[in-house]
């Protein structure tokens, strides 16, 4: 009976916490999620780049329609960033122009409807058209064509 409410309280703990927005370790917040099986869905599925956790209640501003998106070479790969940070394709991260680094940003194929979410971590694309570099793979989880080296998407901004 003392686990069970010990449990029991546990439980109401962390639903409070994540209401709140004060767990923001990935691996808590999944452990979360099993353990409390009844929640309505507070979790987006994807996995961020900075293991952040990002709640399905976060709101975005739109920043941009008809941005044209292309995505890093694997050159870059181990590289280090504008930011400092090491760059991973395998991660989702983007380089922008202007938007801070650490911004959080939404970014949706036009055609298919398919969005993901990015950290800015470096500075780019440095050619004129482009709006926005994703790493290799946030773009190919949204892009329609895999073999097509850009596409038009709509960027928005995580709304702090």
């Amino acid at each position: 009976m003392k686990k069970t409410i010990t449990l029991f309280l546990s439980i109401a703990l962390i639903g409070v916490a994540i209401s709140q927005n004060l767990i923001k370790d990935k691996q808590k917040a999944i452990l979360v999620k099993d353990t409390v099986k009844k929640s309505k869905a507070l979790f987006l599925p994807q996995e961020i780049a900075s293991d952040s956790l990002f709640f399905a209640t976060d709101k975005y501003i739109p920043y941009k329609k008809n941005a044209h998106a292309s995505y890093y070479a694997d050159k870059f790969n181990g590289r280090k960033t504008t930011s400092g940070k090491r760059f991973d394709n395998n991660k989702y991260t983007a380089a922008h122009k202007k938007l801070p680094f650490g911004t959080k940003v939404k970014v949706t194929n036009e055609v298919t409807g398919k969005s993901v979410i990015v950290e800015v971590t470096d500075r780019g694309p440095f050619v004129r058209s482009r709006e926005i570099d994703l790493s290799k793979r946030a773009f190919m989880e949204i892009a329609k064509n895999k073999s097509a080296g850009t596409m038009l998407v709509t960027i928005e901004v995580l709304q702090k």
